[in-house]
Formats: structure tokens, C-alpha cells, sequence
């Protein structure tokens, strides 16, 4: 394993360090670890898909260790045996929503939260890997309020607690911290204040997220990763009649703004309607997932009409001459566009590979921890499991090879006609 904490303190230590800073180098490997929220394969499938995506060029491999009711301090009692010989380079952690124990906060929670926490970090920066702390979510307030009265508001203050103590093992340790809490607050009170009370961020149980949440969490980490979202621009300028692209786009013919494009990344894609959360294209207007992470710009220069029609695939919406001078987000402006299907297949792709995960962890690696006695010195035995660790992670390079493998270029047309 490449020694990435070194390399990332020395990042930190130069005059352009900022919190934005990418903390993934090429063919890093990413474990992204947690709780049942986390085993839920949904934030973690939709960072391994955009990683996948709309960074190719980064080449990371993800593998997600979530566990259904785990706490940090649960995690660092499996991780030497189920993490370790992963061996991760950059490591995301999500505890706190059960370490809180679904009661008010009080000191002995955020200790025994903390002492985990520690544990964890100290292991990984011994492994020379560098670790994203995440604080917890949030618990939902509507369903809790038709459940138990004030309980939201009680376990939300505790929920912030533990993210506070998170903040601080970051700092202390400098170490990016992921604000899961804070980002998942903001978008929960914007998105209810317009589409209403019921419309549920933590999950239909108040306590995991349906899509719509996960998105916000995926946000949050891919934030803290330092991914600047800068997935790629179009140029047309329409007095000279030329057309350039960049950034794992090029363009394949141009005729007067008709123009014919090969993409070799993605924009993210989103799924369900207005107001589904069960998909991911109703949280959208709360946080700002395009603006920050998901940015496909099409600029047309010297346009002489005062508007113009675009079409993106079978859509097309109009723009001022002045919007697209400065420039359109096309990842923004057309939820359905060429990249839809395409970007499904990877997904689709990440989350059977995810699924795998949780049965070799679960099923298999974690409990290689039980044996005991004089089976565990004897040769046969740890040779035994090592080759079945080793033919179970071959499957598992596999199924990444194979996630990778589905983005695949995209030719599609991308028009421009002024309106008179």
C-alpha cells in the first residue's frame, strides 16, 4: 500500500493546502465504512458510481464494510481482521446514530463515541492511510413526531454532539471531516419547508434515508474528498463556426452548431419525480449537488440572436444570449439526457459488486475472528483462510473490473440554433 497519510500531511503542510484540496491520488483505494445506514448500499453506491464515472481518470477502487446496528466501537474491534488486509489508502467513516442510543445525549455517550473513533483513526494513520471522518445523519422529524413527540429535536441535538466530537478528532488528527449532520439538517428544513412536512430526508422509519438522503450524504463525503465537480465543457463559438471540448469530452463533427459529441465521463443522473424520496432528483433544489460536484458546461460564444434553442439528446430548452455566454450547466438544465441509461448500467453494476461485499464480509471474512484454540496456530488452517480471503477479493476485483468496464463513451448530438 502506497504511503498516502504521508503524502497528504505534506499537502496539508504547503502554502495552497485548503479544505478543498483532492485527498485521492490514481488508483487509490476507498473503504467506506458504517453502520446499517451505510449497509443500506446506497450513499456508498453513489459514491463508488460517481467516483467510477465521472472520474475515470482517478481509477479508484471502493469497497463498502457496512454493518447493520454496529457502533465505532464495534467497527474497531472487526477492523484488523475485515479491514486491514484490504488494505485501504482513504477510509470514510459513518458512526454515531447508534453510538447516541436513541436517548438524550450525555457525557459517557460522546466518550465511549469518541474513545471508538479514536481507535479507528489511530489504526488507519498506523496503516499510513488517511481517514474522511463522518459525523452522523439525522433522525427524520416527521415520523418521529407521530411516534414519540420531541424525540427528533432531543436525538438531532445528541446527533449533533457526536458530529461535533467527529469535527474535533479531524482537526486533531488533520484529517478531512465529512458535516453528513450539518448538510443533511440545511436540506432536510429546506425541502420540507417547500414540499412539506412529510416529505421524509432521514427515511420513511426516521432513521434511514430513502434515496433523496443518501444523495445528500454521498454529498457530503465526496465534498470532503475534495472532488471539485468539474466534469467537463463544450465551446461553440458560432462567429468562427468552431467547437472544442475538454476534459473527457471531445467533439466527433460540428455543422453550424450542430454538433455531434463523444463523452468518456459522465455527468451524475438522477432518478423519480418532484417530490419522490424514494429517487434522487426531488432533494435536488435543497443542496447544491450540481453546482458543487456535477458541472457540464455547454458556452456559446457570439451568438447574435437574443435567445437560442438547445437541444441535449431528444430535449431542448431555450437560453438567453447572455446565459449561455456564462455558460449552461447541461447536467443541471436536462435531468433526462444521453447519459441516462448508460449512467444506470454502472449503478446497477456498483451495487451487485456492493452486494457481494456485505455477504464476503458478513458471511465469511468477519468470522474468521471465531476460531480459536489450537486450530488458530495451526498452518493448514490460516493457509486455508487465506487462500479463501484471497479468492474472495479476486471476485470482488472482478466485479469492480466489471463496474469500471460499463462506462463506456457516449456519442450523442448536442444542437444550437439562434431564434430570430
Amino acid at each position: 500500500m502506497k504511503f498516502r497519510l504521508l503524502s497528504f500531511l505534506l499537502l496539508l503542510s504547503s502554502s495552497f493546502a485548503s479544505a478543498q484540496e483532492l485527498v485521492l491520488e490514481k488508483g487509490d483505494r476507498l473503504a467506506i465504512i458504517g453502520d446499517s445506514i451505510t449497509e443500506q448500499k446506497q450513499y456508498s453506491k453513489f459514491i463508488e458510481t460517481y467516483l467510477l464515472a465521472c472520474y475515470p481518470e482517478l481509477e479508484i477502487q471502493s469497497f463498502q464494510f457496512g454493518w447493520g446496528g454496529e457502533r465505532a466501537p464495534g467497527f474497531a474491534s472487526r477492523m484488523e481482521n475485515d479491514l486491514v488486509p484490504w488494505n485501504p489508502d482513504v477510509v470514510t467513516t459513518c458512526y454515531g446514530m447508534n453510538d447516541g442510543s436513541y436517548r438524550a445525549y450525555e457525557e459517557q455517550i460522546g466518550k465511549t463515541y469518541e474513545q471508538g473513533m479514536r481507535q479507528i483513526i489511530d489504526r488507519m494513520k498506523k496503516s499510513g492511510a488517511v481517514v474522511v471522518v463522518g459525523s452522523p445523519g439525522v433522525v427524520d422529524s416527521f415520523t418521529w413526531a407521530r411516534q414519540n413527540p420531541d424525540f427528533d429535536q432531543v436525538y438531532n441535538d445528541n446527533l449533533e454532539h457526536l458530529g461535533q466530537i467527529a469535527s474535533e478528532l479531524a482537526d486533531d488528527n488533520k484529517f478531512p471531516h465529512a458535516d453528513v449532520f450539518g448538510v443533511m439538517m440545511a436540506a432536510m428544513k429546506s425541502a420540507k419547508a417547500a414540499l412539506g412536512e412529510e416529505y421524509p430526508v432521514a427515511g420513511g422509519d426516521g432513521v434511514h434515508p430513502g434515496a433523496n438522503g443518501h444523495l445528500v450524504m454521498a454529498y457530503a463525503f465526496l465534498k470532503a474528498l475534495g472532488l471539485d465537480g468539474d466534469l467537463g465543457e463544450v465551446t461553440l463559438d458560432l462567429a468562427s463556426g468552431k467547437a472544442e471540448a475538454s476534459n473527457g469530452h471531445r467533439v466527433v463533427s460540428n455543422d453550424a452548431g450542430r454538433m455531434e459529441i463523444e463523452s468518456s465521463r459522465y455527468p451524475f443522473c438522477f432518478s423519480g419525480d418532484e417530490k419522490d424520496p424514494n429517487g434522487t432528483f426531488s432533494i435536488l433544489p435543497y443542496f447544491p449537488f450540481n453546482n458543487d460536484l456535477n458541472r457540464f458546461t455547454l458556452t456559446v460564444k457570439n451568438l447574435q440572436a437574443a435567445t437560442a434553442d438547445v437541444s441535449f439528446g431528444e430535449a431542448t430548452k431555450s437560453f438567453t444570449k447572455e446565459q449561455l455566454a456564462a455558460g449552461i450547466n447541461l447536467a443541471a438544465e436536462y435531468p433526462q439526457n444521453p447519459f441516462v441509461g448508460p449512467f444506470s448500467e454502472v449503478l446497477n453494476a456498483v451495487g451487485q459488486k456492493q452486494a457481494y461485499e456485505t455477504q464476503m464480509i458478513k458471511g465469511f471474512i468477519t468470522n474468521f475472528r471465531q476460531l480459536g484454540g489450537p486450530l488458530a496456530e495451526d498452518e493448514e488452517v490460516k493457509a486455508a483462510m487465506n487462500t479463501l480471503r484471497r479468492k474472495m477479493t479476486e471476485a470482488d476485483d472482478e466485479a469492480h473490473a466489471k463496474a469500471k468496464a460499463a462506462v463506456k463513451p457516449v456519442t450523442y448530438k448536442l444542437t444550437v440554433t439562434p431564434k430570430s
